[in-house]
């Protein structure tokens, strides 16, 4: 048969198992308290943070556990935002973390943001180009161009004119410049070279 042990003792075993209880309730409560862990959002998370009062080392740990944790931050008015750095624009979300429709719906909007700066950079690109050739062709009508191009006249011949007025001017001097060139043509041809010495 089976002897139940002394009062004594059966005293020692109830207050070994009641202290080993209370060991591990106080246990699972300093753990819930170091960690921020049941924190329902960053600001929360935080606020366990600044009463715990870290070292520095630790707040900068706990911190960025919180940041990692939560990607939404509480508004004023309620419900919660979302900072997306890569668009540089707020996104409202239901709760301190976006749901998988959420961050679909972010991931969209990024796509779609992509697409906007390429526009944006071919178009800048075009523009430059355009201005590019613009000052080209500026400059170029800048630079001197040269004498003007004018199509050469053959000068009339004006001996020959058929209707000569007597007395106008026009005709008198076309008389005029006739005679003289005939007499140098003709003095050209009877005068003898100067250089050559008769013996």
């Amino acid at each position: 048969m089976y002897l139940f042990p002394s009062s004594g003792s059966k005293k020692h075993l109830v207050t070994s198992i009641a202290l080993a209880l209370v060991a591990l309730v106080v246990l699972w409560l300093g753990f819930r308290a170091s960690q921020p862990q049941l924190a329902q959002d960053f600001e929360e998370c935080v606020e366990q943070v600044q009463a715990r009062r870290p070292s520095s080392d630790e707040r900068h740990t706990f911190m960025t556990d919180c940041n990692a944790r939560f990607a939404g931050r509480r508004k004023a008015g309620g419900g919660y935002t979302y900072f997306d750095f890569m668009q540089n624009r707020n996104f409202d979300i239901a709760s301190a973390n976006p749901t998988a429709e959420e961050q679909k719906q972010i991931d969209r909007e990024y796509l779609a943001f992509l697409d906007a700066q390429r526009r944006e950079a071919i178009s800048a690109d075009l523009a430059k180009r355009q201005n590019e050739q613009l000052r080209a062709d500026l400059e170029g009508m800048r630079q001197p161009v040269g004498p003007p191009m004018v199509a050469a006249k053959r000068p009339l011949d004006r001996s020959k004119s058929t209707r000569c007025e007597n007395g106008s001017l026009t005709c008198s001097w076309a008389k005029l410049s006739a005679a003289v060139k005939k007499a140098f043509a003709s003095s050209s041809k009877t005068s003898p070279n100067p250089m050559v010495v008769p013996d």
